[in-house]
């Protein structure tokens, strides 16, 4: 069977689309490589190949040669200071030689001399864009926007305008020359995320601790983690005990106290105490790597709109170029008109149409959405999930696990009181009593009475004869008597015990949604536990700015009715639906989606993955260290809070504003400049430095959303 290798290499030089292609080409038939796939946005390139053909050495020295220098290790490449790098360089020599030629042609001086200053001005501005425009003109067959400057530059200088035609080839070099530098910005919260492991880590060899790279450590190694110091990778603690700041992975406000057993995530924040921590996995494959692997292959991932701006252009472009030739053309033939003064029209046209700043309205803001959403625990797989959250109507929530905590606790402990109106035993009794059954029990309901007593500091008493009795309870013999923590029914029905006394706590109880277990012999009743699925602290503040918002909330659940109507009522849900399979929660979304839109679905990602898939946007909700929810959701909240919910949907709304705003900003400077351009009241440098100036805009506007 044939084996291949993938290996991931960051290089510098890979700012846009055209880069990707350049290297696209230059790597297709390179002997052993099998697939290649380039991140422009991350500047990352993906290289599966053959061992036995190739090596990864080979495929590094490949690219350097193709001028993309390859990264050592998870490092995304800064661009070099301005003064080292060929792009700026290039354009500030194109504007001192269009400086030189305005000032000798001021002085006086011969014609040849200011030409010969244009013209290398127009060559030095114009080299990178130029170069660019002719690439993909040959290789692609496409017409873009940098072939539109060219000719428009180029055709300039043939008419006599040279100043023009360097003019407009120096400011479009200025945005050529700030591209990389904007691509850095954008990527400023992956790289943010890479800088939050450390570089090494102290682990344990036999009895000495040696300092070892991160990307050395292997599974079932134990490195050690002192106070103030950030988790080199995911783990499970062994030794220590202390608080732990997971805001880096989850957003979490509040560090979380850990303990041995519990896990730990790449990139969090140990606090106050030493911990030893098991290595559960690499550097490679821990959360803070997935987490940025999903958010470069979500940046890549364009939304509806952004891909019907690209066809557009696409169709655009070449559009713009034909009607330039046109403009040149006809008033000439049909209309007697000055060729001259037509053409030149003609050129300011193609440049004032030129969509530039339309067609990097979208992506510049998408991908500064999906960075800042990483870095509060919020990740969304792509741009068209960030559009998709923008128009949502309802927001559908699972109860257990989403809106409660999907752990069962108990929050009332009653005592029964006998016919002579005394209490037999003490609340401590009870619990020790109960937690000495429960404990040899596996049930979710047995583990909530034994944690409870382990809190309150309750010993649970020594039992014999335990016997588990399935459906019902349990029982086992303590100081002599046979002893039974169950259900209701089990006193009512098994073992034929008037319950009537206890029966309006009971009923109270199971009204507020808590399933009551009884404690007592065959003779009495010592008292009554309830236990309940607890909602989260947050949650009734969520739904409630949730409604705020607009939108409809639902609860979707498998439970009980009782239960369910509890809980909605406690936490104020708009509806909700009880007693429901996987199958019926799909068609409830299904409904939801025909009387009102969009709906959301959020979930645990595992067991909700048929209603997450079905609704327009799933979203797996504390989703940190959990492979399953990862890959089965649109969208994952890293940490078990509804407040990211609300947070992820505000930004998905802030993301689209930002997008309409520079959509209709260049529109509409795109509108005005082409009116200028036709009418002869826009020079060609006018029209260029309109069109700079609203991608400069465009561009800063979009970047607005890399704010939290």
């Amino acid at each position: 069977m044939e084996t291949t290798v993938q290996t991931e290499i960051y290089v510098r030089n890979l700012d846009c689309e055209h880069d990707a292609a350049a290297i696209q080409r230059g790597m297709k038939d390179l002997n052993g490589l099998v697939d290649l796939i380039v991140y422009p946005k991350s500047a990352k390139v993906s290289l599966t190949f053959d061992p036995s053909e190739t090596t990864p050495d080979v495929l590094r020295d490949k690219l350097d040669e193709l001028g993309f220098p390859p990264q050592t290790g998870r490092v995304i490449p800064e661009q070099p200071k301005p003064w080292k790098n060929p792009k700026v360089l290039m354009s500030v020599a194109s504007g001192v030689l269009l400086l030189v030629g305005w000032l000798v042609g001021q002085a006086g001086a011969a014609e040849l001399i200011p030409l010969v200053a244009y013209s290398l001005s127009l060559i030095t501005g114009g080299y990178f864009f130029g170069r660019e425009a002719l690439e993909e003109l040959i290789f692609e067959r496409e017409i873009g926007i940098e072939l539109l400057m060219l000719i428009a530059a180029v055709v300039a200088t043939l008419m006599g305008e040279p100043a023009e035609g360097a003019m407009l080839a120096f400011l479009y070099s200025i945005s050529e020359a700030a591209e990389g530098y904007t691509e850095e910005k954008t990527r400023s919260a992956i790289k943010a995320l890479m800088d939050l492991t450390p570089k090494v880590a102290l682990v344990k060899r036999g009895e000495r601790e040696v300092e070892v790279p991160v990307e050395d450590l292997q599974i079932g190694d134990v490195f050690i983690v002192k106070p103030g110091q950030s988790i080199a990778t995911d783990g499970e603690i062994i030794i220590g005990q202390s608080s732990v700041n997971q805001a880096p992975v989850t957003g979490e406000s509040v560090p979380v106290v850990k303990h041995p057993g519990d896990t730990v995530y790449a990139g969090t924040l140990n606090v106050e105490g030493a911990l030893e921590v098991q290595v559960t996995k690499t550097a490679s494959d821990n959360t803070i790597a997935r987490i940025i692997k999903m958010v470069e292959e979500a940046q890549e991932r364009k939304g509806q709109s952004q891909r019907f701006i690209e066809r557009f252009g696409a169709r655009y472009s070449p559009l713009v170029l034909l009607t330039g030739v046109l403009m040149a053309v006809l008033p000439p033939l049909l209309f007697a008109a000055s060729f001259d003064t037509w053409l030149m029209r003609a050129v300011v046209f193609i440049v004032a149409a030129a969509p530039c700043a339309l067609v990097i309205s979208i992506p510049i803001t998408l991908v500064a959405s999906l960075g800042t959403g990483a870095r509060k625990g919020v990740l969304i797989k792509g741009g068209t999930y960030v559009e998709e959250l923008a128009k949502i109507k309802v927001v559908t929530l699972d109860k257990t696990g989403t809106i409660t905590r999907g752990k069962p606790e108990v929050t009332d402990t009653l005592l029964t009181t006998s016919e002579q109106g005394t209490q037999p035993h003490t609340v401590q009794d009870v619990l020790g009593i109960a937690a000495g059954i429960e404990r040899r029990s596996e049930h979710p309901l047995a583990r909530a009475i034994v944690q409870h007593a382990e809190a309150q500091a309750v010993a649970p008493v020594e039992i014999a004869d335990f016997q588990a009795l399935p459906g019902a309870g349990a029982s086992a013999r303590v100081d002599g008597d046979t002893v039974m923590v169950g259900s209701p029914a089990l006193f009512q029905d098994r073992l034929q015990i008037d319950i009537t006394a206890w029966q309006e706590d009971i009923v109270r109880l199971q009204s507020e949604g808590k399933t009551v277990v009884v404690v007592g012999t065959k003779e009495t009743l010592w008292g009554l536990i309830a236990i309940r699925d607890t909602v989260r602290n947050n949650a009734r503040q969520a739904i409630a700015e949730l409604h705020q918002m607009g939108y409809r909330v639902v609860m979707l659940t498998g439970d009980n009715e009782r239960a369910a109507q509890a809980i909605a009522r406690e936490v104020g849900v708009d509806e909700f639906y009880a007693d429901l399979k996987p199958e019926d929660k799909v068609a409830q979304v299904q409904a939801l989606t025909r009387r009102h839109g969009h709906v959301a679905m959020v979930g645990d990602g595992v067991n909700d993955a048929p209603a997450l898939a079905e609704a327009s946007v799933g979203v797996a909700m504390g989703a940190a260290g959990t492979d399953v929810a990862l890959e089965t959701a649109d969208v994952a909240l890293m940490a078990d809070d509804l407040s990211k919910l609300v947070y992820a949907l505000n930004l998905a709304r802030r993301n689209q504003s930002v997008v309409n705003q520079n959509l209709a900003l260049s529109t509409l400077v795109i509108g005005a400049l082409v009116v200028g351009a036709i009418a002869g009241v826009f020079s060609l440098p006018v029209a260029v430095l309109g069109h700079e100036i609203s991608e400069f805009v465009v561009i800063g506007s979009g970047l607005r959303m890399l704010r939290a």
